[in-house]
């Protein structure tokens, strides 16, 4: 059967919101089967990965190395009808090596006069999803280049603004373990992430899996599921998910939790003692817009009709742990940011 003509792609209805949260579905279990030809478990990982793409937000992926970090952003591309450009994050990197930057271009016409202009060459940032790969081993100037596009999809270069791709999704590497040559990530960058998605090792059964696999000769191949209009369809459904009253009002409990008491304006917010004495400083506003729009992502994934608590008490983690910063008494006590969370989560529920 010959396929549609375009002038007949233009004449098919529009997609139900009901047939969106189907396709929704359906993409979340082909997209997962996709990136396991390529990709040994690490299905938590491909569903928060997945949350992200849905909700247009960034995601930050932190895990030691030899965890199929870059593997798995590499598979999610192929896996969809989007551009994709790599940065290497290196300590010599330039902000105008993420960007791009203005040129002067000369050429001759036949009459022997010299005209010149200035041109734009973009850079790798001119794609639809990004890795930036080690995004901690560049220095702060170089990481501050990310900001604008992260957070309003668009680069200013000199005096002229250029508009990125739509959609635009940053996907971010980090390695926890090894300082030697990294440079903190600014709190106004890590905000700028929807998730900080924690890469774990593989169980057992998987690592066997592994090991037999990438030492044949067979790779594997990651089929195409999605086309970009479709990407775009699902991205502009999640807004207009419905959330519950009890959803929301649990997101924004959850994250005025974070805030030791004494903050300004949080005198009695119902925070456990835990983030009084370990948490320096809680979670901005954006956390609880967060946890609503990632909520509404993951309803999508799932076919639900709306979202719930059960949806925000599932990314409480991932959108929250990079938005708290621990005091150094948590540091010496070896107290973590998940394990206040968990307090949090725990006391939200008496």
């Amino acid at each position: 059967m010959p396929a549609p003509t375009e002038d007949a792609q233009k004449d098919e209805p529009a997609p139900s919101d009901a047939d969106l949260l189907a396709r929704g579905s359906a993409a979340r279990a082909a997209l997962k089967k996709a990136i396991s030809a390529r990709v040994v478990g690490q299905e938590d990982v491909v569903d928060l990965m997945l949350v992200a793409l849905l909700a247009r937000g960034h995601a930050l992926l932190v895990g030691v190395p030899g965890l199929a970090k870059t593997l798995l952003v590499a598979s999610l591309a192929e896996a969809l009808d989007l551009s994709f450009g790599r940065v290497q994050f290196t300590p010599d990197l330039l902000p105008a090596d993420i960007t791009g930057t203005d040129v002067l271009q000369e050429h001759e016409d036949n009459q022997g006069v010299v005209h010149r202009r200035v041109r734009f060459l973009p850079g790798p940032i001119f794609q639809n999803l990004i890795l930036a790969d080690e995004i901690n081993r560049t220095p702060p100037k170089t990481q501050a280049a990310l900001l604008q596009a992260m957070q309003e999809r668009r680069v200013t270069v000199g005096t002229t603004t250029h508009v990125l791709p739509d959609p635009f999704q940053v996907f971010a590497t980090r390695n926890p373990i090894e300082q030697e040559g990294t440079y903190p990530l600014p709190e106004a960058q890590l905000d700028r992430f929807l998730l900080e998605v924690h890469v774990d090792y593989p169980s057992e059964a998987e690592e066997r899996e592994i090991a037999r696999r990438t030492t044949s000769a067979d790779v594997g191949t990651v089929p195409r599921v999605l086309t970009a209009a479709e990407v775009r369809a699902l991205q502009s459904l999640v807004p207009r998910i419905p959330v519950t009253d009890a959803a929301v009002s649990l997101a924004v409990a959850l994250g005025r939790a974070t805030r030791p008491n004494g903050a300004r304006g949080e005198t009695s917010n119902g925070a456990p003692k835990e983030v009084n004495e370990y948490v320096r400083f809680g979670a901005g506003p954006r956390g609880s817009q967060a946890l609503v729009l990632a909520a509404k992502a993951r309803a999508a994934l799932r076919g639900e009709a709306a979202a719930d608590v059960d949806d925000v008490r599932a990314l409480l983690a991932p959108v929250l742990r990079h938005r708290i910063v621990m005091s150094y008494r948590a540091e010496a006590e070896g107290v973590r940011d998940t394990d206040v969370l968990e307090r949090v989560l725990a006391a939200s529920a008496r």
